[in-house]
């Protein structure tokens, strides 16, 4: 089982939201280009998608790239940067906070505890906020490419 999941902000509207996918096998680059194509329904006027250097999203970003070439930016976090990565503090928050002494009775528990503590975080905006804050370096960063104050 694994988790796929994006952290947005609207660049106009300051909305933040927390998109998610749990899939029955290890994410592949045929998973995340259709999670994306999913995203991008949500914004229609396109996004800019911050990743990680990770082979299967190197792999899909060539894939999106040339399938929507003009609502789709991609912005390429520094290697081995973990801690700059928003994403990686959801699942910080997911595994610590919520996971703490949890033992699943099988799979489809984990999965439903793992698609509650997604919607749990989804919920709280000052969680969400806090997870895109952490770094200042990626909110300047965000700021420059949408040319927002």
């Amino acid at each position: 089982m694994s988790v796929i999941s994006a952290l947005t902000c609207s660049p106009i509207h300051r909305r933040l939201g927390l998109y998610f996918d749990v899939v029955d096998h290890n994410i592949k680059a045929d998973d995340a280009t259709p999670f994306i194509a999913t995203l991008l329904e949500h914004f229609p006027k396109g996004i800019i998608l911050v990743w990680d250097r990770w082979m299967v999203h190197r792999s899909a970003g060539k894939q999106l790239a040339r399938r929507f070439k003009k609502r789709l930016a991609l912005e390429w976090l520094p290697a081995y940067a973990p801690e700059l990565n928003p994403v990686e503090q959801v699942w910080n928050r997911t595994k610590y906070a919520h996971w703490a002494n949890f033992i699943p009775q099988d799979i489809r528990h984990l999965r439903r505890a793992v698609r509650k503590s997604l919607r749990k975080s989804r919920s709280q905006r000052a969680l969400l906020c806090s997870f895109l804050n952490i770094q200042n370096y990626l909110c300047e960063m965000l700021s420059d490419l949408f040319k927002c104050q």
